[in-house]
C-alpha cells in the first residue's frame, strides 16, 4: 500500500467563469493509492488539483515560459518601466536576479507531480474502464504540456515520473521530448471521441479531449524534430541548416514517424468539429458585445467576439480559463494575469486609449513585425486586427508613468484587457468588460480592479494554427489557403517553407508560437538581429533599441534560447547550469 499527497479541487467544470464557483486546491494529506480514488467524482477532484496548475502559473505570468516566448521573440520587445527588469532582460536573452523564473519551474513540476500522483493511482481503481482512460488521458496530456514548457524554457530537464520528491537528475536533453510525444500518443489513444456527432467532442469546460491531444502532439513535433535535427550541442541548435528529422525513438523504445503525426493533424482537422471563426475579429475580446458599437475601429462592421457571454469559440482547442472568484489569497491566479502585463502601461484614463485597459506595459510590438508584414501583406486586415497604431490616437500619452522602456509606436491588441462604457461608474469607463458582461460576484463586491477583473480566456491552441501544421507537415498550400481565404487574401499557387512561416508569422502573431517557432527553423539569431537599432521611446523621449550584452544574435548563440536554470535549482544538485549563463556577460544591469 503506497501512501501518497492527494490534492483536491472542486470538479474541473468549476474553471469556466460562467460556472458558479471554484475552491481552492487543497492538499488533503495522505491517502492510499489503492483506497483512493474510489468514484468518477473523487478522480475528476484529483484531476482538477492536476488542471489548477494551469492558473497557479498565471499568478506571477512574469516568469512563465508563455511570457518569455512573447518577449524573447521578433513579435515584441521587452516594455516595462525602468524597474521592471525581468521584462527587458527576457526581451534581451539575459538574467535578472539568480531565482528570475524559479517560481515557475517549481510550479510546473509541482502540476507534473500531481499528475503522476493520478496516473499511478488509477490502474489501481474499479472505475468503469472509460471513466479511467479519461482521466488518464488528460492526465497524460497536462503532463506532456508541462514538460513541453520546461523543456522549452529550460532544456534538459529532469524527467519524474512517479509521484514523490526525491530527487532525480537530468538524462539527455531530448528524454523530455521523447516523453512528451509518448504521453501524447497515449493520451490520444484513451480520450474516446463521438464519431457520430463531432460537436459532443467540443469541451466546454475547460477539458482537453483527443483533438486538443492531436494538436498538442504536432506542435510538439515540429519543435523536436526541427530545432534536434542536427543533433544536440549548441552548435547543432544554433546552427543555421534545417532538415527536419521524420522518425523519432520514444521514451518507451517505439517510434514515432512524421506519417503518425500527419495521420493525428488530418483526423483533427477532418473530424474534431472545429472551425474557424468567420471573421478574424471576432477572435478577440474588443469585439465584445460591451465594447464593440464604442470602438471605432469595429463600429458598424458586424463583428462579434466569440465567447460573447460564456459561448464556445469553435477555433479553440485548449485554451486557459478564468473566474470572476480571483482574489489576493491563493486564488489571484483565477484572473489572466497575462492581460494585465500586457495592458497599457500609464495609469492613463480609461478614455484616453480605449477600449485598451491598463496594465504593466510589458511586450511593445516591434516595428520591425510592422513593417516586414506590410511590406510582404500590404492588404492584409490581420495586421491591424492585431496591432493598435498609437500616432494615430491624439489622447494617448507616451511615457506610461514617465518610465516606460523600450515603448514603441504600436501595441499588441490580442492579450490586452480590454474597457468598455458604463454611465454608472464616476469616470463613465469599466476597468474591463467583464464587470459589465459577468456582473457580481468580484473579490470585492461594488469595486472594480484593474489587476484581478481581466477573466477572458487564454487561448494557447486554436484551429487555425493547426490548419498551417498540417500545410508544414504536409508540405501542401491548402491548409494556408484555408488560413489567408479567412483574412481575405489570395491563396498562394503552391506551398514552399517561406510562404509557411509568413503565413504562421501574420496569422499567429503576439500569441506565444513565434518564439519557438524562429529556434526550430533555425533562423532565430537572424530574426532577432533585426530589432536592433529600430525607433522607440524611453521615458516618453525617442530612443533606438540598442544591443546589450553583446546584442541579440551574441546571446542567442550563447544560450540557443534556453533560459538560465535558476540558481536554486543548481544549489540542489538536480541540475546543471545552461551554456552562456555563468559570465558576467549574461547579467542584465539595466536599460541605460
Amino acid at each position: 500500500m503506497k501512501k501518497l499527497n492527494i490534492f483536491l479541487a472542486s470538479a474541473m467544470v468549476a474553471l469556466s467563469f460562467a460556472s458558479c464557483g471554484i475552491d481552492d486546491v487543497q492538499n488533503v494529506g495522505e491517502l492510499s493509492t489503492t483506497d483512493f480514488p474510489v468514484s468518477k467524482e473523487d478522480g475528476n477532484a484529483v484531476l482538477a488539483g492536476v488542471y489548477q496548475n494551469l492558473n497557479e502559473v498565471c499568478a506571477n505570468p512574469q516568469m512563465s515560459f508563455l511570457y518569455y516566448a512573447q518577449l524573447a521573440s521578433d513579435d515584441m520587445l521587452g516594455g516595462g518601466g525602468v524597474n521592471d527588469k525581468l521584462m527587458q532582460a527576457e526581451d534581451l536573452l539575459c538574467n535578472y536576479n539568480a531565482d528570475m523564473t524559479n517560481v515557475f519551474y517549481e510550479a510546473r513540476y509541482k502540476g507534473i507531480n500531481r499528475a503522476n500522483t493520478l496516473i499511478e493511482a488509477l490502474p489501481n481503481t474499479a472505475m468503469e474502464e472509460a471513466t479511467k482512460n479519461s482521466l488518464m488521458g488528460q492526465a497524460k496530456f497536462l503532463r506532456a504540456f508541462y514538460y513541453y514548457e520546461l523543456a522549452s524554457m529550460y532544456g534538459n530537464v529532469p524527467v519524474r515520473l512517479k509521484p514523490g520528491s526525491e530527487a532525480i537528475t537530468q538524462g539527455d536533453i531530448t528524454d523530455p521530448w521523447k516523453q512528451i510525444l509518448l504521453d501524447l500518443r497515449d493520451a490520444i489513444s484513451l480520450l474516446t471521441v463521438d464519431k457520430d456527432d463531432a460537436s459532443k467532442n467540443r469541451s466546454t469546460d475547460a477539458h482537453v479531449d483527443k483533438y486538443a491531444a492531436e494538436a498538442l502532439l504536432g506542435r510538439a513535433w515540429l519543435f523536436y524534430t526541427g530545432f534536434f535535427c542536427n543533433g544536440t550541442s549548441l552548435s547543432d541548435l544554433t546552427s543555421t541548416n534545417y532538415s527536419p528529422l521524420t522518425s523519432v525513438e520514444l521514451a518507451d523504445g517505439s517510434t514515432m514517424t512524421k506519417d503518425e503525426v500527419v495521420a493525428a493533424i488530418d483526423d483533427c482537422v477532418a473530424n474534431s468539429g472545429h472551425s474557424l471563426v468567420d471573421k478574424y475579429q471576432n477572435l478577440w475580446a474588443y469585439t465584445n458585445r460591451c465594447t464593440v458599437n464604442d470602438y471605432s475601429y469595429t463600429t458598424g462592421k458586424d463583428f462579434k467576439w466569440a465567447e460573447d457571454d460564456g459561448a464556445t469559440n469553435p477555433e479553440t482547442l485548449f485554451a486557459i480559463k478564468f473566474n470572476k472568484f480571483a482574489s489576493w489569497n491563493t486564488t489571484i491566479g483565477y484572473a489572466n494575469g497575462y492581460a494585465l502585463h500586457f495592458g497599457v502601461r500609464g495609469g492613463q484614463a480609461y478614455g484616453n486609449t480605449f477600449p485598451f485597459g491598463q496594465g504593466w506595459g510589458a511586450g511593445p510590438v516591434a516595428p520591425n513585425l510592422v513593417k516586414d508584414w506590410a511590406t510582404a501583406e500590404p492588404k492584409d486586415a490581420r495586421r491591424d486586427a492585431t496591432v493598435q497604431d498609437w500616432r494615430g490616437v491624439k489622447t494617448y500619452k507616451k511615457g506610461g508613468w514617465a518610465d516606460f522602456v523600450q515603448e514603441t509606436d504600436y501595441y499588441a491588441k490580442k492579450w490586452a484587457p480590454i474597457t468598455c462604457k458604463n454611465a454608472d461608474l464616476k469616470d463613465g469607463y469599466s476597468c474591463t468588460f467583464e464587470n459589465v458582461m459577468y456582473p457580481g460576484n468580484w473579490d470585492t463586491p461594488g469595486k472594480e480592479n484593474m489587476q484581478l477583473n481581466n477573466i477572458h480566456d487564454l487561448v494557447i491552441i486554436r484551429f487555425a494554427d493547426v490548419l498551417l501544421m498540417q500545410s508544414e507537415l504536409k508540405e501542401d498550400a491548402a491548409g494556408i489557403n484555408e488560413v489567408r481565404k479567412r483574412a481575405g487574401l489570395d491563396p498562394i499557387a503552391a506551398y514552399s517553407l517561406q510562404a509557411l512561416q509568413n503565413e504562421r508569422r501574420w496569422e499567429l502573431a503576439c500569441e506565444g508560437t513565434r518564439w519557438n517557432d524562429l529556434r526550430r527553423w533555425h533562423i532565430a539569431a537572424a530574426a532577432l538581429e533585426k530589432q536592433n537599432g529600430v525607433d522607440t521611446y524611453y521615458c516618453g523621449q525617442p530612443d533606438t533599441n540598442t544591443p546589450h550584452n553583446g546584442g541579440y544574435t551574441t546571446r542567442y548563440n550563447a544560450t540557443a534560447g534556453f533560459q538560465k536554470m535558476p540558481e536554486t535549482q543548481i544549489a540542489m544538485g538536480t541540475v546543471k547550469q545552461n551554456e552562456g549563463w555563468t559570465g558576467a556577460d549574461s547579467e542584465y544591469q539595466g536599460w541605460k
